[in-house]
């Protein structure tokens, strides 16, 4: 874990992950990290005040990935992003409003753990819903640096580690936690 930013250090601009809870809670969320070693899950269910909520908590959305290893830097591999049909029944909560939520999570866990960089596939089930992901990814920071199609050898290794065709894309985790940095700070 990294040790708390203190006033006047770059790091101090960055939205905590205390920061990042408080404001999912404010929208009705509660999202929730586990590891086991290198491995994360982050979820997102509804926060409800009633005492059934936490017994019967539908599982809006999830995210998946690793710390992984790497000269220069630990890398967060950022490996699944999968929203339920529950979240059909969220009113007024556009889908792609709670993949930020979970993805501030990962990207701080990835932060306190040492990564610098982190890396992921918009993956390419047709072609609507993929240009709607590398939209969305590059506006939360992200850089396209690969287009995996199959053509070529070196797509092969990509579509073993990521599962599919897609758009490669890299982010530093520090440009992105400046970046998101307003929407998640609290406000003291």
């Amino acid at each position: 874990m990294a040790a708390p930013p203190t006033p006047g250090s770059p790091t101090h601009l960055f939205p905590t992950m205390a920061d990042i809870m408080a404001a999912s809670r404010a929208q009705g969320l509660r999202v929730s990290l586990r590891t086991l070693g290198p491995f994360f899950r982050v979820t997102a269910t509804r926060d409800g005040a009633e005492k059934e909520a936490a017994a019967a908590a539908v599982e809006l959305g999830r995210a998946e990935g690793a710390v992984l290893p790497w000269p220069g830097g630990s890398v967060l591999h950022l490996d699944s992003m999968r929203m339920s049909r529950a979240t059909l029944e969220v009113p007024d909560r556009p889908l792609f409003g709670l993949g930020l939520f979970l993805g501030a999570v990962a990207v701080r866990h990835g932060f306190d753990a040492g990564c610098v960089r982190a890396e992921l596939l918009a993956i390419n089930d047709s072609p609507l819903y993929h240009s709607k992901l590398v939209k969305f990814y590059t506006r939360m920071g992200f850089k396209a640096v690969h287009e995996i199609d199959g053509s070529s050898i070196t797509d092969l290794a990509h579509m073993l580690v990521w599962g599919g065709r897609g758009t490669r894309m890299d982010a530093d985790i520090e440009q992105l936690l400046k970046k998101w940095s307003k929407r998640f700070r609290s406000r003291d």
